[in-house]
């Protein structure tokens, strides 16, 4: 009976495994499908440019359209947040910003055009973390990930307290919350597996840091059919940590998630926004806020012709990453 009872409980917790196991083995696929991919880089003055169109289900067993700024520690550029009361696109903010990249910031009310997390700029609070219905004093999930900005221009991660109007206490004049957090300090964040916005695919956009202090940002295509499923929170992780994070932030996506590159298309727009319904650069969705890459000198260069280099140069320690009323942008983007 005793060698019966053991033997049950071995079958047990082999058959609860199986399943890790499988997706852990299909996930060590996608890590060598993703570095071994050939893709096009463009090397423009102050970061580098990479995106590749995974077809044939060649990532998460689907096609997957993925851009990626890389911004090295000594590159003579710096991030700053934008914001307007009146919705406009992430192309608009880079042109009145003399700004030579940019991605969407966090999210906001599509009606009203108010932030619904805290956002300052240089100093000036415009928005706080919108309350939940039923609880006024703590944040809501999407809120978790609060992105400073030394004076150098560079980010900085926390994960605030649970206390939804925490971050009126840091000291940095330039504070964007959005979320959640998808790694911090090396370590995956687990997420909440019950949520949709959590485990469907969207469009994504997310901001990282490696641990040589390049900055990471990034943006997946969605909502198009035989072109970009999109990528589920635990994915976006994945791709996050195989670009070598050891932090990163999930932000605004849907049709929100745009890449901006001076002169990277006819209005800059690099990637393929969903608002329009089809796989051009023309669909973007007019946005709150959004993240900019400015020159600290004036001037910079044109996109070249391209080139082609085997992967943005993740991290090797990450190649087989650890898993884990009002209209609004959020949560279901």
């Amino acid at each position: 009976m005793k060698h019966s009872s053991t033997l049950f409980l071995v079958i047990a917790i082999l058959t609860l495994c199986a399943p890790t196991l499988r997706a852990q083995k299909h996930y060590e696929e996608d890590s060598i499908a993703f570095v071994n991919a050939e893709w096009q880089t463009d090397t423009l003055d102050g970061f580098l440019y990479h995106h590749y169109h995974f077809q044939q289900h060649q990532l998460f067993n689907s096609n997957q359209y993925l851009c990626v700024i890389e911004i090295p520690k000594g590159s003579k550029t710096h991030l700053r947040f934008v914001a307007d009361t009146v919705l406009t696109t992430v192309s608009n903010f880079a042109l009145r910003n003399n700004a030579i990249a940019g991605i969407n910031g966090s999210y906001f009310n599509m009606s009203t055009g108010a932030p619904v997390c805290y956002l300052r700029i240089d100093g000036k609070e415009l928005g706080d973390n919108e309350p939940a219905r039923t609880d006024s004093v703590n944040r809501k999930y999407y809120q978790n990930a609060a992105i400073r900005l030394l004076p150098s221009g560079r980010p900085r991660f926390n994960i605030p307290d649970s206390n939804r109007l925490s971050e009126k206490k840091m000291p940095d004049s330039n504070v964007m919350t959005a979320g959640p957090m998808l790694i911090s300090r090396g370590a995956t964040v687990p997420q909440r597996l019950d949520r949709r916005f959590v485990y469907a695919r969207h469009n994504r956009t997310a901001i990282g840091l490696k641990r040589d202090g390049t900055i990471i940002l990034l943006v997946a295509d969605g909502r198009s059919r035989g072109n970009a499923a999109g990528l589920s929170l635990p994915e976006l992780t994945y791709v996050m940590r195989w670009l070598g994070c050891c932090d990163a932030a999930n932000l605004d996506g849907g049709g929100s998630s745009t890449m901006y590159i001076r002169n990277g298309s006819t209005n800059g727009v690099v990637n393929h926004p969903s608002d329009n319904g089809r796989f051009d650069p023309m669909g973007q969705r007019r946005v709150a806020n959004a993240i900019l890459l400015v020159p600290q000198q004036n001037g910079s260069k044109a996109l070249p012709n391209s080139s082609t280099a085997k992967h943005p140069t993740p991290s090797p320690s990450d190649k087989q990453a650890d898993t884990a009323s009002t209209t609004i942008t959020s949560p279901q983007q």
